[in-house]
């Protein structure tokens, strides 16, 4: 049983699946750009929702375009009853991961419409999910613990909103700004797993909700969006700056996984950790000090220390961790934030895969037996 001759790459590694105008990575030097512009400079100037339209439809919106885009998103924030009711019914020990994976899911029996070659189609559907996603995320925290949802604000934007929905309580300016940039930086990241994820959803012409889904369950994963999660765990079992080294040194001794940190692009520390760090110091001028920073900042040192030589450096993961647990945000609703900002990127490449499709269909090595036998099941 000969196979055609072709060179198995495990997880992929290095194999171009599409070309993409979204976004671009350079791992060497530690570049990340949004349809060319520099992270950096969006961090600093622009906004999430402005980021979502640019990633989305390939270009910075009009002032009128920006107004009309915030207004449709801010007009779609509630909920479907029947989905609230529904989330009422999930297990109060339920991970938010699982919870938002049903109920974005959830959102194609009220939305799905499959018009896919309808400009107008994509764009409500655009607005829809970005609208909803935090709201869901925000009423399973509140379901969970024996309360009604909070109602979204008319009067908040999109990030203080969310903040308020989780909390009851308007955030501080710097707080909702500082979580509008976090939002920006998760937003998109090239060919990623849930992305790709997402993509083959895309190609099989489903509805944008079940790309959505497919994409959340994917990013709940440990090596994917759980890192942050597990940042703040090592780093509450370091306990303290005197034990940094040794931990960190049984770690590699052991071959045990050092999250945040390791990148299978980056091999200088990641740009979006960079910014996540001054963020995290900002935090800390408004809320107070945080002692886990003082362990993280000698993790770091060690690590790239011990393991920097072999471009293992600190990735988004390590320092996003920091800043949620300052904003009030519980640890795992990490990776739900994670999503509620990656979204714009998923919808982006279904719209660009849209453009193009073609399902995807790729190959495999077989390595099984070639002439096996049946054996009746009496003489087994």
């Amino acid at each position: 049983m000969a196979q055609p001759a072709c060179e198995y790459k495990p997880g992929l590694e290095g194999i171009p699946v599409a070309q993409s105008s979204i976004s671009y990575v350079d791992g060497k030097e530690g570049i990340l750009k949004y349809r060319g512009i520099n992270i950096e400079e969006l961090a600093t100037k622009s906004t999430f929702l402005e980021t979502a339209f640019l990633l989305i439809w390939g270009r910075l919106p009009s002032k009128e375009e920006l107004d009309s885009f915030q207004t449709d998103i801010n007009n779609h924030r509630r909920i479907k009853y029947h989905i609230r009711d529904m989330m009422k019914c999930f297990p109060e020990s339920g991970h938010p991961m699982d919870a938002l994976q049903t109920s974005a899911a959830a959102l194609g029996l009220f939305y799905s419409r499959r018009a896919l070659d309808k400009e107008e189609y994509i764009r409500d559907a655009v607005v829809r999910i970005i609208a909803k996603i935090p709201t869901m995320v925000a009423a399973f925290s509140q379901m969970r613990q024996g309360n009604d949802s909070i109602k979204p604000s008319d009067d908040l934007n999109y990030s203080a909103n969310f903040l308020y929905m989780l909390t009851e309580k308007e955030p501080e300016p710097l707080e909702a700004r500082i979580f509008d940039v976090c939002l920006m930086l998760h937003a998109e990241h090239t060919m990623n797993a849930s992305t790709f994820s997402a993509m083959v959803t895309a190609s099989t012409l489903t509805d944008p909700y079940a790309v959505v889904a497919s994409a959340v369950g994917t990013l709940a994963g440990p090596l994917h969006g759980g890192a942050n999660e597990e940042v703040l765990t090592m780093l509450e079992e370091i306990g303290s700056v005197e034990n940094v080294r040794p931990y960190i040194e049984d770690c590699i001794k052991n071959k045990k996984k050092i999250m945040g940190f390791g990148h299978r692009v980056y091999k200088v520390k990641d740009p979006r950790a960079k910014i996540l760090q001054q963020l995290a110091e900002r935090l800390f001028e408004l809320t107070g000090h945080d002692e886990y920073y003082d362990i993280a900042l000698e993790v770091e040192k060690v690590v790239t220390e011990q393991l920097g030589h072999k471009g293992i450096y600190a990735n988004v993961d390590f320092y996003s961790g920091l800043v949620y647990r300052k904003l009030g945000i519980k640890p795992d609703l990490f990776t739900p934030m994670f999503a509620i900002s990656r979204v714009a990127g998923w919808l982006a490449h279904w719209r660009e895969q849209l453009a193009v499709n073609r399902i995807f269909r790729p190959t495999q090595v077989y390595v099984g037996e070639a002439d096996a036998v049946y054996v009746p099941i009496e003489e087994r």
